[in-house]
């Protein structure tokens, strides 16, 4: 492009964005937030920040890009507010599950509220490579963008807070 940047170029932008990521983002977002209508602002914020930018300049790297800018704008609101709030049962039970098999719903909210508690217990590096991979699904070349740690940096913590969690998971059932 030359010049100016249409908005039609910057709509088209966020609407693919909007289509592939907003899910992911909102998801990425509960799980620092703890609170789902924070967790839809703060993505919501991250759709905004994306329309002002140079299509041509996020396009390689979008879904880095996405995540980094939610990220921030999560940390942003949790710095303001000063305090963090622990994802209660009322809460997990209201957050939607994606699967087709009305009948174990509820074992599927309980188990994925108890491995939220015990990620709550791994030190924060650990819990936020961990929500990228698996919330945000991304790889670890994006984790490494979005986090600015090494590749390889990003794979030890990814390792060892899963091994951590499947310790302090396993002490539980024992």
């Amino acid at each position: 492009m030359s010049g100016t940047i249409s908005a039609a170029d910057r709509e088209q932008l966020v609407r693919r964005a909007l289509d592939e990521f907003e899910g992911a983002l909102i998801g990425y977002a509960t799980s620092i937030l703890r609170d789902r209508e924070r967790a839809r602002d703060a993505a919501q914020d991250t759709f905004i920040k994306l329309y002002g930018q140079d299509p041509e300049r996020v396009e390689g790297g979008l879904k880095p890009w996405l995540f980094a800018v939610c990220r921030n704008r999560c940390r942003d609101i949790l710095r303001k507010e000063k305090r963090m709030t622990e994802l209660d049962e009322q809460q997990a039970a209201a957050l939607p599950d994606e699967s087709a098999d009305p009948s174990g719903d509820a074992e599927r909210r309980e188990q994925h509220g108890e491995v939220l508690r015990f990620l709550e217990r791994l030190p924060e590096n650990q819990r936020e490579v961990i929500r990228l991979k698996f919330q945000g699904e991304m790889s670890y070349k994006e984790i490494a963008e979005v986090t600015q740690l090494s590749v390889s940096n990003v794979g030890f913590l990814i390792h060892a807070g899963i091994k951590r969690l499947r310790g302090l998971m396993s002490h539980q059932i024992a």
